[in-house]
């Protein structure tokens, strides 16, 4: 059984990150609208971002790393742009001073 962690993107603009063991039904959960309060305020919704895991403990771990990233890092991940996931893993006031040395981002 996989175990997914997932990244909306909502009608204002916002992300929403969550995890499910069957992605389908939780897609269809969420633009029913009545599951989850968040998104449910913000439809249409969309699925901009998943992942596949082996354990639930994996995927839920995934999920509350990736609420915590800055908007600019979760786009990288979207993206799968990977330097600048790297790049907005650094607090702003040290990668002048990091980035520079390395002549720039």
């Amino acid at each position: 059984m996989a175990f997914w962690t997932y990244i909306l993107h909502c009608s204002d603009d916002r992300y929403y990150t969550g995890h499910t063991d069957d992605l389908e039904r939780r897609m269809a959960e969420h633009h029913h609208g009545g599951y989850c309060r968040f998104t449910a305020r913000r439809l249409p919704v969309t699925l901009v971002w998943a992942q596949d895991f082996a354990h639930r403990h994996e995927a839920l771990a995934a999920e509350l790393q990736i609420k915590n990233w800055s908007r600019a890092k979760k786009q990288a991940l979207i993206r799968g742009d990977w330097k600048d996931v790297s790049f907005h893993a650094v607090p702003p006031k040290e990668r002048a001073v990091r980035f520079a040395k390395k002549g720039g981002a």
